[in-house]
Parts: C-alpha cells; structure tokens; sequence
C-alpha cells in the first residue's frame, strides 16, 4: 500500500536557503531535507565531491554504483547524473524512500536551474515509474527508487558509494544506530564508501563495530566535519 504522506503534502513547504537554492520543510519531522546553509552545495560537498568522485579518483573506474539512504527531492541524485552522463561514467542508482514525495512537489523545487535541460525533463517524466521499476535517464544513467522502509529493504546487488542522507538524528534516532546502519551498509563491497553530512562519536563506533576505517573530512557550509568511511575487505 503506498504511504498516505506520498499523497498529503500540507506538511511540505520550499524554503530558500543560503546559497540560493531551494530545499523543503517537513513539518511532521520538523527538519529541512538540505542544509539551510546551502542545498546544492551541501549535495555537491559532501555526496558528489566527498563520496563518488573520491571513490572514482581512488579506484580509477568509468562506472559506479550507488545506494542512497533517504532519496527525497533527488537533488543528490541529479547533480550525480549530471556528473556522470559529462564524464561518460556508467551510472546505476538505488535509492530508499519511505516517503517518496509526488512529482508535482518536486517539480517546484527549482532544481532544473542547476541540471541541464534534458536530464531534468526526462527525471521529471521517468520519477514516477522509477518507483516500481529501473529506468534509464541517459545512454549513462539508471535510476530505481524502492518506496518502503530502510527494515524492508533487499537486494541482491552490492554497491560501490552509499549516500546516508537520512534526517537528523535528534529528529529521526532509529535512522542512525549500529543495526539501522548495519541494514545498508551490508550492500556496500569491499572498499565501497560511505559518506554523511553528520559526524558524532556515536557514528564513529558504530561504523567501526561495522568494519569500516573512518574519516573526519571537512564538512558542507555550516558544519565543520562531515564522516567518510571505507569499508574494510
């Protein structure tokens, strides 16, 4: 049965953040999706820069799997795409929402000033059947969005770059413990990397516990260290 927040959007406003673009207000959880320090450079920092294009440079690859942890607006998404479909690098992206948000909602995000036109179009036509099938954007890039929760999530594909993009944890606690991360990062290969926009002790133990050499690299805008991780053979 499809989530009754997929088709209630009262609780969702666009909010303009510090570098101009925009993200959303959830008033359920009480959180913006991005950083309001600055949406698009915080996607770009700590997701496209700190995580797929450190994994790219270190194994020297021209294709790349990734598992996003919390897929919302697809704004980690689209600047990935965007990456790969203008370096010619095979793209196969997964991401986990429990509560995926209606096309129109998305469509007022603003975030086709920052994709080229193409890409947006056909994100924005292909999104819903993303969410019961895999579907290519490019001659690069296949999305599939699984619309349940990180507990019901299977597959049997293992990924090279995981995006934990999940709330808070002050907003959304079960998101972030060991078992909760336990739960995605099993999907990751050996020498796959693990990138968040939060560090906290609690993070770094657990990903330890998990088999994993931890990183403190500087944070997006607004934060001083953010937590990259490699998972350990």
């Amino acid at each position: 049965m499809e989530n009754d927040l997929t088709h209630n959007t009262n609780h969702l406003s666009v909010v303009k953040t510090a570098d101009g673009s925009n993200t959303l207000f959830n008033t359920l959880v009480g959180e913006h999706y991005h950083s309001k320090h600055g949406a698009l450079q915080e996607s770009r920092h700590v997701f496209l820069e700190s995580g797929l294009k450190f994994f790219l440079e270190k194994e020297k690859k021209k294709e790349v799997s990734v598992l996003e942890v919390g897929f919302g607006t697809g704004l980690n998404f689209l600047i990935t795409a965007q990456y790969c479909t203008g370096n010619q690098v095979q793209l196969h992206y997964t991401g986990i929402e429990a509560n995926p948000l209606k096309q129109e909602i998305l469509s007022e995000t603003g975030y086709d000033d920052y994709i080229p036109a193409e890409l947006w179009s056909c994100f924005n036509a292909l999104y819903p059947a993303s969410l019961s099938e895999i579907i290519s954007l490019t001659d690069y890039c296949k999305l599939e969005v699984a619309a349940c929760e990180l507990s019901a999530f299977h597959t049997i594909h293992k990924y090279d770059v995981l995006y934990f993009d999940a709330f808070a944890a002050v907003h959304q606690p079960e998101m972030w413990t060991t078992a909760a991360l336990e739960a995605c990062t099993r999907y990751l290969k050996p020498g796959g990397v693990f990138v968040t926009y939060a560090i906290t002790g609690n993070l770094k133990r657990a990903m330890k516990s998990l088999n994993f050499s931890i990183e403190k690299a500087p944070g997006a805008p607004g934060k001083r260290e953010m937590l990259r991780a490699v998972k350990n053979g």
